[in-house]
């Protein structure tokens, strides 16, 4: 198993694909194809709608800032920087007002056709063990990882580190204070 980090103020930010904001792709996996995961760090600096995204899955996270209001089908939903991981269908493209200006915010994005997976708050001392064939953590803070009790990386504030093709063993984290920090998992279909 090889982890990869990948550093968000590395990444080029680019527009949103509806030109409402500015993203940061830190990964579409698996790489030379089509993706069926996607992560990236968003700052949003003014109300208004998300891009549509059909045939995925994805969750939403704020990183830093007051927060936000999404307008979903099934109504408003409050997601501030201590709410867990808001999942929501990509065909939505829900409108977002700010609560008290700019955010940053997480997201995942899954293609249902090609797996399932999730992302999830990450706490320190907590084991996560997934069987995925991917794995990863972001996190905005420093702080390590490690892998069956030992430890396996140290990973940077506003970093994303991850590892595919077998991704196993006991992950933990290891922070000297509450880490902002969350898992994320997926595991292809069967073809």
């Amino acid at each position: 198993m090889t982890l990869h980090v990948v550093r968000c103020d590395a990444v080029e930010p680019q527009p949103w694909k509806n030109g409402g904001g500015l993203t940061r792709e830190l990964l579409a996996w698996p790489a030379g194809h089509a993706w069926s995961l996607r992560i990236s760090v968003a700052d949003i600096g003014a109300d208004g709608p998300f891009s549509a995204f059909p045939g995925v899955e994805r969750w939403f996270a704020v990183l830093e800032g007051a927060g936000v209001l999404l307008s979903l089908p099934d109504g408003r939903r409050m997601v501030q920087a201590d709410s867990v991981p808001l999942k929501f269908r990509g065909e939505t493209a829900p409108r977002c007002e700010l609560l008290d200006g700019p955010t940053r915010d997480l997201n995942l994005m899954i293609m249902r056709e090609a797996g399932r997976g999730g992302m999830q708050r990450a706490h320190a001392g907590e084991d996560f063990a997934p069987h995925a064939a991917f794995r990863a953590l972001f996190s905005a803070d420093a702080l390590t990882l490690q892998i069956d009790g030992a430890d396996a990386a140290r990973v940077p504030a506003m970093s994303l580190l991850w590892a595919d093709g077998g991704a196993h063993g006991v992950w933990r984290l290891v922070a000297e204070s509450p880490p902002r920090a969350w898992w994320i998992h997926f595991e292809p279909s069967a073809t």
